[in-house]
């Protein structure tokens, strides 16, 4: 078999008989005669199984596959197909009609000449487009997820679900954990391909049926792409969730220490050393539930002790630079927030280093 076209669908009934249809006729056009048409869905019981029988029946080769008792969604459908696939290379496109079926050829010729090693059906790239009837909100989501994405790969299109690439070139799938309708991000990103070339294809609205990218779907490509950061860079992004725990760590210290005063009229020394415990405490556990989510789980107390130790390090260097450069630096004299802010961030790094390797240690440090 030479090529894999995987459709993932859920409620496309009435799109699939002319998706596969024009599939067919770009084949015929670009006389491949050995392909097979994976539609991978997703429980829909609206005909679709129907639609593909007949379908079938005339000589297109469509295999429906009822995907029960599995993890439901795009990606997933896309990674089973892959799985089943039998051909050497594997396309990937919306049952909606909203790719092209005849770019599939040329892209797959990019593969056949060695021209890429993963050929990304692109909007963005000299000659791609999009329908003219896109809505302003619809742009802006659609340019502000691709800017998200820019950092983690060097495409202009990395939201295209449209794409071709040799079978024998997949990541082991095993591997692969994308969450939402982002297949092509995570296979970039881990498949660690050299070579993307982005083919220009006018996208356009789906023919028939609704959108599945509702809000849902749009906060779990916000969390696709928390775990692609911390897959591409792990430690800047530990450091980064690590800092804004602690800036709103900083809000619950500040809240404590003027309630403490305030309501309960506290002394502030007493007051400020409670606000510390509430704050570290604060910290310590949204470390241990988002900035160091995938390490080991010590007992809680003893973690939280030796989080609130590591913490009092942080804050003697912290208040020490503060003092230093004050005292000493007379630009800090006459500009103290810039001392402290030198302060805040020096005692970060320190507390970040010290959690990292004593507070919360990774699985495999673990288990060695």
């Amino acid at each position: 078999m030479l090529l894999s076209i995987i459709l993932p669908t859920y409620e496309e009934a009435e799109n699939i008989p002319v998706v596969c249809e024009s599939i067919a006729s770009a084949m015929q056009a670009s006389k491949i005669r050995d392909y097979e048409i994976l539609i991978m869905d997703d429980c829909s019981n609206d005909g679709s199984d129907r639609q593909s029988r007949k379908l079938n029946k005339r000589g297109i080769p469509v295999q429906f596959i009822e995907r029960q008792g599995k993890q439901r969604g795009l990606s997933a459908a896309v990674l089973d197909g892959l799985e089943r696939a039998t051909g050497q290379y594997c396309c990937v496109m919306d049952a909606d009609m909203s790719h092209p079926a005849r770019a599939i050829a040329p892209m797959l010729a990019k593969l056949q000449n060695d021209e890429t090693d993963f050929c990304l059906g692109s909007r963005y790239v000299a000659g791609g487009r999009i329908d003219e009837d896109w809505t302003l909100r619809r742009f802006l989501l659609s340019r502000m997820a691709t800017f998200l994405a820019l950092p983690l790969i060097g495409v202009k299109d990395p939201m295209s679900g449209f794409f071709v690439l040799a079978r024998r070139s997949l990541p082991p799938l095993a591997k692969l954990s994308p969450l939402g309708y982002k297949i092509a991000l995570e296979l970039l990103i881990k498949g660690k391909f050299q070579r993307v070339y982005e083919y220009p294809i006018y996208f356009r609205n789906r023919l028939h049926g609704e959108s599945k990218m509702n809000i849902r779907e749009q906060f779990l490509f916000l969390q696709h792409l928390r775990r692609l950061y911390r897959v591409q860079y792990p430690t800047l992004s530990e450091f980064a969730h690590f800092g804004l725990v602690g800036g709103s760590g900083f809000v619950v210290d500040l809240l404590l220490y003027y309630g403490l005063q305030q309501v309960a009229n506290m002394n502030h020394i007493w007051a400020r050393a409670l606000s510390f415990w509430g704050a570290a405490s604060w910290n310590w556990y949204w470390n241990r539930v988002i900035t160091f989510a995938d390490y080991f789980k010590s007992m809680p107390l003893y973690q939280w002790l030796t989080f609130v130790a590591v913490s009092v390090f942080g804050f003697v260097l912290n208040w020490g630079t503060y003092v230093v450069l004050t005292s000493y630096v007379g630009f800090f004299t006459t500009y103290k927030i810039f001392a402290l802010l030198l302060g805040v961030v020096a005692g970060l790094g320190l507390n970040f280093m010290f959690s990292r390797v004593l507070v919360f240690r990774h699985l495999d440090q673990e288990a060695s």
